[in-house]
């Protein structure tokens, strides 16, 4: 027969769920979110979510799509220093020239500055904190956060995933 006990065991471990997906970036307010706007502002790139399965390889799914995050120091891009344009994985929009870039140290590529209308923001409460969540304005997809914390001449660390972007050499 239920009691206290099963009930409070039964709620800390739904919590307990609850806060490991959304830990993950896989809770399915925030998968949707990006992937089934339409109407008054939609992305100009929308796919259904098994579409968006089928383009994507499934790490880069789950960071574009699902808000996930990738380990640092995991990726290339980190590493990428040739002249070129940072593109986004899910549409091709580029997202930030090479001249920009610079060695945040945190592990993941960072940038001072995106290029015009390439990237927006929105509020990210997660981890109960306040942070500004960068996404491409033109499909939605996660690229990662901006923070205050950046060189000269704007001040500001655009901390990118790697697996959110492709990268294009030649003329940045």
């Amino acid at each position: 027969m239920p009691n206290r006990r099963h009930f409070l065991l039964a709620a800390a471990t739904g919590l307990t769920a609850l806060a490991a997906a959304r830990w993950r970036g896989l809770s399915t307010a925030a998968a949707a979110g990006d992937s089934s706007r339409t109407g008054d502002g939609g992305y100009e790139v929308m796919h259904t979510d098994a579409e968006w399965r089928r383009l994507l390889a499934p790490d880069q799914y789950a960071v574009l799509r699902g808000g996930d995050t990738e380990r640092p120091y995991s990726s290339p891009l980190n590493d990428e220093h040739r002249a070129g344009l940072f593109a986004c994985a899910g549409c091709g929009l580029d997202l930030y020239s090479s001249r920009a870039k610079f060695d945040s140290h945190t592990g993941w590529p960072s940038f001072w500055t995106p290029l015009p209308h390439a990237v927006a923001t929105r509020n990210d409460r997660s981890f109960g904190m306040l942070r500004s969540e960068v996404h491409c304005r033109r499909c939605g997809g996660h690229l990662g956060h901006v923070f205050n914390d950046g060189p000269p001449p704007t001040g500001l660390r655009y901390c990118m995933n790697g697996l959110a972007m492709t990268f294009k050499p030649g003329a940045a």
